[in-house]
């Protein structure tokens, strides 16, 4: 299975994050699974490219050129395959349509933006692939919060927070895409409650 893990490109961000990327990374490469991921060799994405590494899986690599020519960030150069596009949005895409499954580490407003997307999609029945936040240090307990005032005033359906998880620990999330089934509810319950 190929996952696409999205997650913060910060270098200053608590070690504890790191570690536990890097270790799900490496026991997902264990298990036979091949990394999409930002490119990024710094933060959540470079400890997910290390693990993976580690633990002898494919890597894909897919950044914009101008972060490369406007050093933007570091980029991890040791990726089995590097995809160079022209936009943020190009990015985004190639990576969708790679992944067989979403991993939503912690992250700033690019990883929100991504998890949201990916999110939005399933909503609209534009995929059925699996979408589990990795919470660490209790990180996305207040997203979960907000999610669930939004359902709760009407912004959008309950079901809509049940078409993907969050969770906290590394063994439960690969446990979670492995055994992944789509739920064939259609995109008009989700979005509207029909």
């Amino acid at each position: 299975m190929k996952v696409c893990i999205f997650g913060a490109a910060s270098a200053h961000i608590d070690n504890t994050y790191i570690t536990a990327v890097e270790t799900l990374g490496e026991k997902l490469a264990k298990r036979g699974h091949s990394l999409v991921f930002g490119a990024g060799a710094t933060g959540l994405m470079g400890a997910a490219a290390r693990g993976f590494k580690k633990g002898g899986g494919f890597i894909h690599g897919v950044i914009p050129k101008f972060f490369g020519e406007e050093q933007v960030e570091v980029i991890y150069d040791n990726c089995d395959k590097m995809t160079y596009t022209d936009s943020m949005a190009e990015r985004k895409k190639v990576m969708e349509d790679e992944a067989d499954a979403f991993i939503i580490a912690p992250g700033g407003i690019g990883t929100f933006e991504e998890f949201f997307e990916v999110l939005t999609l399933k909503q609209l029945g534009r995929h059925s692939k699996a979408i589990v936040m990795y919470n660490i240090l209790n990180y996305y307990d207040e997203l979960e919060k907000l999610m669930s005032t939004v359902a709760e005033r009407k912004f959008i359906t309950f079901k809509c927070n049940e078409i993907y998880d969050c969770l906290s620990d590394g063994d439960e999330i690969i446990g979670y895409i492995e055994n992944y089934k789509p739920d064939e509810t259609g995109w008009r319950k989700l979005k509207i409650g029909d």
